[in-house]
């Protein structure tokens, strides 16, 4: 019988560990009041080695114009994704191919969400004011808040990559600014983290009642009329609960 090496040791033993979890995954989308389109696009990929991606990209702007260009930085994620190429890499082709296209005077904001099994961790892909929120178990709540810009404007740009282990317990919230901005009309504007810990400390929480339950908030300050496109990804890793089979529902109103 032929020994395992410490490198394929160590594997082996992240992927067991890996099938004790499953990811719950959410999503709660609204486009600005009276604008027939949204800005926002979220595509979700698998990865061609193990794992899947969510991208997620808030256009300049709104409404049709906006669109056209979180769709385009969107489909260049995902290309490049599909081809094996590393998170921070797709990014950076992102920029470089809005940058060119555009001439440097149309933006994007732009998030990457992997969960990678070939290394076992979360990769947390950012380019964008928001922070990207991540509760821990036993932690108080991680803002990944680094400074950083968007794609498309200078062709130096480089996303913020944190990598954190798959571990049972762990949620992250990604969302566009249409959410803080919630409210600044006529109240403080929208503390999304003090809604973050409220929402978690709920005992029946889960993916679902996270993504829903910030854009119900973020809403009710804006009187139901959102001064935004307002987009809501939540990642939970929790333990297994299940059989194999993977399954993905969606809800789209037409």
């Amino acid at each position: 019988m032929l020994a395992c090496s410490p490198l394929q040791h160590g594997y082996n033993t992240a992927m067991n560990a890996s099938r004790e979890m499953e990811i719950e995954v959410a999503v709660a989308k609204v486009g600005k009041w009276a604008v027939g389109e949204s800005g926002d696009t979220l595509e979700m990929i698998e990865r061609p080695r193990g794992g899947i991606s969510f991208v997620l990209v808030d256009g300049q702007r709104s409404g049709r114009a906006a669109k056209a260009i979180s769709n385009l930085v969107a489909r260049k994620v995902v290309s490049e994704l599909a081809e094996g190429v590393r998170d921070g890499a797709a990014a950076r082709a992102a920029n470089d191919y809005l940058y060119t296209h555009k001439g440097g005077k149309v933006s994007a904001t732009l998030n990457i969400l992997s969960v990678d099994l070939i290394s076992n961790t979360l990769v947390l892909s950012r380019n964008s004011h928001c922070p990207v929120i991540v509760s821990r178990p036993g932690d108080d709540l991680l803002l990944l808040d680094e400074p950083s810009e968007p794609v498309g404007v200078r062709r130096s740009t480089k996303p913020i990559i944190t990598e954190l282990p798959l571990t049972a317990g762990t949620t992250v919230i990604v969302y566009t600014d249409g959410l803080e901005m919630a409210g600044a009309r006529s109240s403080p504007v929208f503390d999304v983290p003090a809604a973050v810990r409220a929402l978690l400390a709920r005992p029946e929480v889960n993916a679902r009642l996270l993504a829903d339950g910030l854009l119900t908030l973020a809403l009710a300050l804006d009187k139901g009329r959102p001064r935004d496109d307002i987009s809501v990804l939540v990642l939970r890793i929790v333990a297994r609960a299940g059989d194999d089979v993977r399954r993905l529902s969606v809800r789209i109103p037409l």
